[in-house]
């Protein structure tokens, strides 16, 4: 299945879900309000967008109410849109990524370590 791909403000939405559904447009509506200032129409607008894309699923309760949910998973839009974007800044290369931002941040030596293990881990071994 092909992931959908999303905007920034989509990204938005999808947190709320993620975070908990299923849950009315009113309850999505109510917990954006205060960090996006989004009118009631620009979200719902967002989600019938999203239900279009494949991320969302609507379905009606037993009052009759639509409730919407995430239809992926987030972990598997992460990876696609972090796939995406090294492809596209990076020409598919981690090498370059992985400096770019490390010359750019300030790790910790725990940090640092659980970093260093993972490319530890990341070894491929070369056939001889």
């Amino acid at each position: 299945m092909k992931l959908p791909s999303i905007s920034e403000a989509e990204w938005t939405v999808m947190e709320t879900l993620w975070e908990s559904s299923p849950r009315t447009s009113a309850e999505v509506i109510g917990a954006l309000s205060q960090s996006t200032k989004w009118a009631g129409n620009t979200v719902r607008t967002m989600l019938a967008r999203l239900i279009e894309k494949g991320a969302v699923k609507a379905k009606d309760s037993a009052e009759g109410t639509r409730l919407y949910l995430p239809a992926v998973k987030r972990e598997s839009l992460v990876r696609a849109a972090s796939d995406s974007f090294m492809e596209r800044v990076f020409q598919g290369s981690a090498q370059p990524l992985l400096v770019h931002f490390a010359s750019r941040v300030k790790l910790s030596p725990q940090q640092a370590q659980e970093l260093k293990d993972l490319l530890d881990q990341s070894i491929c071994e070369q056939p001889e």
